[in-house]
């Protein structure tokens, strides 16, 4: 993985190619190319590194024609090098390709490819691969009998985007799990893992679904099975504009994003809130499909299993159902059982994270139904969950989410209220009450935002430091394991999240002087529990940074720094105290001087296991 581009038209694909992965970078790399076919042959230009050495490196060649494809690679089999680096060719250049994802067998293809006189120059999965189609392309004569007949025998996921050089102003794509949309332009046509790479230039795609394959020619988009027959398809168009994804006047994307968590949370709410109540009909969790619920899992990965977290504790606390957060990594593999009656909520921001989708699709094999509560529309979770909570945060352009975390809490909230009121635990007074607060949490957001100011000044005290502590109970823990989440992935300051009373078995004896230790403090019944624990810490010597509730004053004579919070419902703060923690991360890098919105070694969408 990374980003994938496909283009041909009636412009130079070169520029069409190096901006549109310029809109991909956010997504994590660490080298790029493109390949352009031009009269029969097929010219590529990549290096390790950013963007900019490619384009540098683009204005020595002559790099023209109207067909080309690019990648942004993010490394998985085999070092960041020139040579690793997509696109990769078959021996005489005859097809060329760039791929997302992982050939399981890629040794085995390879082993036999080598029997029949292939060569082999890179560390990839993705040259056996393409040498593989290439074979079965010198048999055919025919790209679609190739890749029908190549896809059969390749394992694993992907998402290929091809060039064949007898093939003038065509482009050739193919999916297993991976995403890849097509875009219908005026006499040109696009692929693309991601529709941001081409929305400047069109807003109707095309969603490409599991096993089918795509050939862009001549301005039109055709696609087939894998049996090679024509399938039609319907167009869609995208709502939402280009402007969406720039910084708006911020330094990075994670600060504008902070900003926009306000809009977020009002649009997801309102999504679903219509004259005066919360409906969930759209998305199938009708009254009588509430009452049947016995148990719910929530499966999810990184920070959206730091929602499930949250989810956990409110869904039980309002409605009573049992609930189990899974790992989606995990839950994959375990043989576990399963009740028939549950139903499996998966969160993922892209809707394309592979550990979740596989463990959706486990769930299905054992007849629970399914809900997506996904940020991109007609991503594959969305289109093969049972139903989906869209929620509305828009484009997230940074790695380290922070608008899609908190649109997928406002989801898991309406859901808690919705089961808690169908199953008779909310009289009309907390219901109303409880959509009041959220209706309040926009405006809270904001408030702390405007208190930003001082989290810089105490996380400029943190650019050297080596290791923290996040601690907190209950909801709080949740929290905790979001903000040190934050910091770790951005700042690279080692932190880890502990559930406060666990500090004793083992953790503190890690606290060294001047160390910060961050607590969440926003359920009143665990204040003094957790103030036991921060004092424990601040006598070995750390540095007591609290995050509370205003009128919480338990440890304003002993903590080091305390930001207050506006107050809201318990069951809501882990939307308005998670906003500090993700400041915090954001100021310790930027004072470091790191690439803020594309942090070493991670990717926005995670479609490999």
């Amino acid at each position: 993985m990374c980003g994938i581009l496909g283009y041909t038209g009636n412009h130079q694909a070169s520029e069409i190619l190096l901006s549109g992965l310029a809109k991909l970078e956010y997504r994590g790399y660490d080298s790029a190319g493109i390949a352009v076919l031009e009269n029969g042959n097929i010219k590529v230009v990549k290096n390790k590194g950013r963007l900019q050495a490619l384009e540098a490196k683009i204005q020595g060649e002559d790099v023209t024609g109207t067909c080309g494809i690019g990648h942004t690679r993010w490394a998985t089999h085999g070092v960041p090098s020139d040579t690793n680096a997509h696109p990769l060719w078959s021996d005489d250049m005859s097809v060329v390709a760039v791929h997302n994802g992982i050939v399981e067998n890629y040794r085995e293809i390879k082993n036999t490819l080598s029997g029949y006189g292939y060569r082999f120059y890179s560390q990839t999965d993705t040259e056996a691969a393409v040498k593989l189609i290439d074979y079965y392309y010198k048999q055919e004569n025919d790209p679609l009998k190739a890749l029908t007949r190549a896809i059969r025998e390749i394992e694993g996921s992907y998402c290929f985007v091809l060039l064949f050089h007898d093939r003038p102003g065509e482009v050739w794509g193919a999916r297993k799990d991976l995403p890849l949309i097509a875009g219908q332009g005026e006499d040109e046509a696009f692929l693309a893992s991601d529709v941001s790479a081409i929305l400047q230039y069109t807003k109707q795609v095309y969603y490409l679904d599991n096993m089918e394959i795509v050939q862009l020619k001549g301005g039109l988009v055709r696609f087939f099975d894998t049996e090679g027959y024509a399938k039609p398809k319907e167009l869609s168009e995208v709502t939402w504009d280009a402007q969406s994804a720039e910084k708006g006047g911020f330094d990075h994307f994670m600060m504008k994003e902070i900003h926009e968590q306000a809009r977020a949370v009002k649009d997801t709410f309102g999504a679903v809130y219509h004259s005066g109540k919360i409906d969930l009909t759209e998305i199938n969790l009708t009254d009588e499909a509430i009452s049947k619920l016995s148990q719910i899992y929530i499966i999810a990965c990184g920070s959206a299993y730091h929602v499930a977290a949250v989810a956990q504790y409110v869904i039980e606390d309002l409605s009573g159902i049992p609930v189990r957060i899974e790992l989606a990594s995990e839950f994959r593999y375990r043989n576990m059982p399963l009740d028939e009656n549950a139903l499996a909520v998966i969160i993922s921001q892209s809707g394309e994270t592979a550990d979740s989708l596989a463990a959706m699709r486990k769930a299905h094999e054992h007849g629970i139904k399914t809900l997506g509560i996904i940020n991109v529309v007609g991503s594959t979770i969305a289109r093969e969950a049972d139903s989906v909570f869209y929620t509305m945060a828009g484009p997230e352009i940074s790695v380290a989410t922070t608008k899609a975390y908190s649109a997928q809490l406002i989801a898991c909230y309406v859901i808690a209220i919705q089961l808690a009121k169908v199953r008779g635990k909310l009289d009309d007074a907390r219901y109303e009450a409880l959509i009041t607060e959220i209706q309040k949490l926009p405006e809270k957001i904001d408030e702390i935002l405007d208190e930003a100011g001082v989290l810089k000044r105490i996380a400029a005290r943190f650019v050297n430091a080596r290791n923290a502590f996040y601690l907190g109970r209950n909801i709080d823990y949740a929290v905790a394991m979001e903000g040190s989440l934050k910091m770790k992935e951005i700042s690279y300051l080692h932190s880890e999240a502990i559930a406060a009373g666990e500090m004793k078995h083992g953790p503190i004896s890690l606290i060294e002087k001047g160390m910060l230790v961050a607590g969440v403090m926003t359920q009143k019944n665990l204040y003094q529990k957790i103030a036991s624990n921060m004092l424990e810490a601040k006598s070995r010597g750390g540095y007591i940074f609290i995050v509370s509730p205003r009128g919480c004053d338990v440890l304003k004579d002993e903590a080091d720094f305390v930001f207050h919070i506006p107050e809201t419902d318990e069951h809501f703060t882990a939307s308005l105290a998670v906003i500090p923690l993700q400041l915090m991360g954001y100021y310790v890098a930027v004072a470091r001087k790191l690439d803020v919105d594309k942090p070493r070694n991670l990717a926005k969408s995670v479609t490999v296991e």
